[in-house]
This record gives structure tokens, C-alpha cells and sequence, in this order.
């Protein structure tokens, strides 16, 4: 199993090892990198828009959501440098283990509450957070495209999506997909990447979280 906390810790030191020592040969040397892409998703979204988003007055319920059987659930622990964050804020993450317990793939998502009166721009919101985990991969070597920004659904919400592809020396190694939505009174992304051949390899499960979601 996975032990959180000293993994995210880890995973915002870039000089460190993408392998770390005594792991099986066949773990992917990205995979500590997927856990590195997704805890760094919120801090680009609330740094963007720490003036527009607050604290709702009236708190909503949670999303609904249903991970596929098999993936691990886990506690979102918040990062200890991250800009501080409205109590109301939701975040839900699943992961995806192999048998030797290496990470395949890694589904989040994020709601935060929208102060009233403040209007969202989606599109640059998304495109900043792209950037911010394009730059991440670049400082440890991999090479990384994304597609157009394009429109989709997240539920019942009308919604933009991107995806990104990442290569090391022209080997596909890393996927990950952005999908992002605006409510009345919340902005939702929603999440994924994985290891080239598990993000292929799920993607009916990862339509089966998406058309199960309601928000």
C-alpha cells in the first residue's frame, strides 16, 4: 500500500530519483511522476484564482462519485505550501495499483466554491494549469504536447477538456486529461493520468466515473 504522506512530500522534490531504490525492475520509472502531476493540480487553480474563488456562505454537498472496483480510495491531504484553502473545498482520488503495488493510474476531483458576483474564466484557468505541469515535467527531462482545448460534459455541466501527452526521449510514457466545469456556485476539474498502457487500457473505466458523476 501506499503510505500518503511521505509520498506527496516526495514528490515535490524534482532532483529526486524517479525510481527510488529497492522498487521492482519492471515499475515504470515515471510512476512516482503521475502522483507529482495530480498533487500539483490545485495549487495552479487556487493560485489563479485566490481573488475569485471563496468561501461559500452555504456549504454544498459533496460531488457524487463512484470509482471503479479494484482502485484504491484515498484521503487528499493538503499540501503544507499551498495557498490556503476554503474550508467547503472538496477533492476525491482514486487510485489504480499493478499487483506489485506500483501506480498505474490516478483519477482526482477537485470543487471549489465561486464567490458570488465573480465570473470564471474556464478556459485560462485550465491553460494555467497545463502550463504549471508542463513546466514540471520539463524540469526532469520529459517532453511533453497537449491537444487543443476542446468542449465536452462533466455531468450535467457543460465543460472543457485538454490532454497531454508525455514522452521521454520519443517513448510514450505519461497521459493525463484535464476536464474543467462551472457551476452557479462552484468550478470542478476533474482528473486523470496514467502509464501509457494503463491510461489506454482504462479508459472504459474512466468513462464509466464520468458518466456516474453527478455534481
Amino acid at each position: 500500500m501506499i503510505r500518503k504522506p511521505r509520498l506527496l512530500r516526495q514528490m515535490k522534490k524534482v532532483t529526486r530519483p524517479l525510481r527510488p531504490a529497492g522498487w521492482r525492475a519492471q515499475t515504470l520509472r515515471l510512476e512516482p511522476r503521475v502522483f507529482f502531476a495530480m498533487s500539483r493540480l490545485s495549487k495552479p487553480l487556487l493560485t489563479t484564482l485566490c481573488l475569485v474563488w471563496g468561501s461559500a456562505a452555504v456549504l454544498a454537498a459533496d460531488p457524487e462519485i463512484h470509482w471503479p472496483s479494484g482502485w484504491q480510495v484515498e484521503e487528499v491531504v493538503p499540501d503544507a505550501d499551498a495557498p490556503p484553502k476554503p474550508s467547503s473545498v472538496s477533492r476525491q482520488r482514486a487510485i489504480k495499483n499493478d499487483e506489485n503495488g506500483a501506480t498505474l493510474m490516478v483519477m482526482e476531483l477537485t470543487g471549489t466554491p465561486i464567490e458570488a458576483g465573480h465570473a470564471v474564466n474556464l478556459q485560462g484557468v485550465l491553460l494555467e494549469m497545463r502550463k504549471s505541469i508542463q513546466k514540471d515535467f520539463a524540469r526532469s527531462g520529459y517532453q511533453s504536447v497537449c491537444s487543443k482545448m476542446h468542449p465536452t460534459t462533466l455531468s450535467r455541466l457543460e465543460a472543457l477538456e485538454t490532454t497531454c501527452v508525455v514522452t521521454e526521449n520519443g517513448r510514450h510514457v505519461l497521459s493525463q486529461t484535464l476536464v474543467g466545469a462551472v457551476d452557479t456556485d462552484k468550478a470542478y476539474v476533474f482528473s486523470y493520468a496514467g502509464q501509457a498502457d494503463a491510461y489506454e487500457a482504462s479508459k472504459a473505466e474512466v468513462s464509466s466515473v464520468r458518466d456516474s458523476l453527478k455534481l
